[in-house]
């Protein structure tokens, strides 16, 4: 459906992230090699964080990502220590600059790959369990954005597994009465500027493919001729939905249904499941 890339570790430019790389994201928006699709030019966006404001900056078009000027000039220049991108490849909601990811409320960036099937016959339903002070701030149409603000609603601020363990048993509970067999597929990525959470879980046990960077120190042991592993910082994190390179054990696949926490350089990988809130 889409791919996406989370960063935390020491600033770098965005270029670094999403250019530079052999198997980039914006190669990825082109020429995807574990995607549901090999293209994914339906817009894009990165989200990231600096010294300027506890808001993250957010920049978001409808233009395929490896022909966008502006992304290009952008990413020469602006450098963060938590950066969020995303490429869009539209399961049918309009391809509009509301609909691409990441999404952002307050501190908040929330991005995610994947669908919630049935969608348009169970949309009102969720939508209505969004809290009243929240509905206003759903711009765009797609189901990513509905399962952001039932996580809000549900506590993502407080406690993000926990919010977005019962925003997905809401889908599933919904999508079930409504007779979807497996309403939810897809990896989905939150981040407070901070601390990042990764979740990897679909309702038929089979969620899109994401991976995780081995320890940074490990590989510099490995390969101590490799220029790119002496730029990173020990405790560089990067989630994505398909690694960046080829280089032999760089990259670990995140389990199914579990929860990947990263804070401050340390990680935990801690089992996930969804519950369904009581008042559904």
């Amino acid at each position: 459906m889409c791919r996406w890339l989370a960063y935390t570790g020491s600033p770098v430019t965005l270029d670094e992230l999403l250019d530079k790389p052999a198997n980039s994201l914006v190669v990825q928006s082109l020429h995807s090699r574990l995607g549901a699709e090999p293209t994914n030019g339906d817009g894009f966006g990165v989200g990231w964080y600096d010294e300027h404001s506890a808001t993250p900056g957010l920049f978001r078009s409808i233009e395929p990502a490896w022909s966008d000027r502006n992304l290009r000039e952008l990413a020469a220049h602006v450098r963060s220590g938590t950066v969020f991108a995303h490429v869009r490849a539209t399961s049918g909601s309009a391809v509009q600059q509301t609909n691409c990811h990441p999404f952002r409320h307050d501190g908040w960036l929330f991005m995610h790959n994947g669908f919630v099937d049935g969608f348009a016959s169970i949309k009102r339903d969720l939508q209505l369990a969004v809290d009243p002070s929240l509905f206003p701030h759903i711009e765009g149409t797609t189901d990513s954005e509905t399962l952001f603000h039932l996580a809000l609603t549900l506590g993502l601020q407080d406690d993000p597994p926990s919010a977005v363990a019962a925003a997905i048993g809401l889908v599933e509970d919904t999508g079930q009465r409504h007779g979807v067999t497996y309403p939810v597929q897809g990896t989905v990525a939150v981040t407070d500027g901070r601390r990042l959470w990764a979740f990897r879980y679909s309702s038929e046990g089979r969620s899109r493919s994401l991976f995780r960077n081995r320890d940074v120190a490990v590989l510099r042991h490995q390969y101590p001729d490799n220029p790119v592993l002496h730029d990173l910082s020990d405790d560089t994190r990067i989630v994505v939905s398909e690694p960046l390179g080829d280089l032999r054990g760089a990259w670990l696949e995140v389990p199914e249904s579990s929860c990947l926490v990263v804070d401050g350089g340390e990680e935990e990988i801690l089992p996930f499941a969804p519950t369904v809130p009581v008042a559904a």
